[in-house]
């Protein structure tokens, strides 16, 4: 016997709730929709990590023993950069499936680049995806985004303490 045929004649890999389930089962992407204490901590493993990589660059520029404020600032701005790089990277991955859930068409290629296709989903899928939408991937975005003003905050910090450094 044949398998059932679909009616859904999108690939099953470009399908937005396989898209979402992938991203939520990824290694990297997987760690935002965590708890908010795995979270936190795991952007804090992420700040010391990039500490590595700032904190040389900071002293080339700043002799740490010389001016250790502007060393400690400039080591601080390097990694909230490499931190925001990061999260930048997360939120338009699940932004972008935020989007094929939300959306009432979804664009997909049947082979390749140059045969895109659109198909329309079904009030009950349609209903489903935005269920998860708004329920699941939407919390992780806002998540994100206030990462991203903590951020701004401290580098706004930052730049105001440089001056007295």
């Amino acid at each position: 016997m044949s398998a059932p045929v679909s009616a859904c004649p999108v690939p099953a890999d470009q399908r937005p709730i396989n898209e979402y389930k992938s991203l939520q089962e990824s290694w990297f992407f997987g760690w935002s929709s965590a708890d908010f204490k795995t979270f936190i901590v795991r952007l804090g493993c992420l700040g010391g990590t990039s500490g590595f990589i700032a904190g040389p660059i900071a002293a080339a520029s700043f002799d740490p023993t010389e001016a250790f404020g502007r060393f400690f600032l400039a080591a601080s701005g390097g990694i909230i950069l490499l931190v925001s790089l990061i999260l930048l990277r997360l939120y338009l991955g699940w932004a972008y499936v935020y989007r094929r859930l939300h959306c009432e068409t979804v664009d997909y290629e049947e082979t390749g680049w140059y045969d895109g296709q659109s198909w329309t989903k079904p009030h009950a899928e349609l209903a489903q995806d935005r269920l998860i939408s708004t329920y699941q991937v939407q919390p992780i975005l806002q998540r994100l985004k206030y990462s991203f003003g903590v951020l701004g905050l401290l580098c706004i910090v930052g730049r105001s303490l440089w001056q007295f450094c």
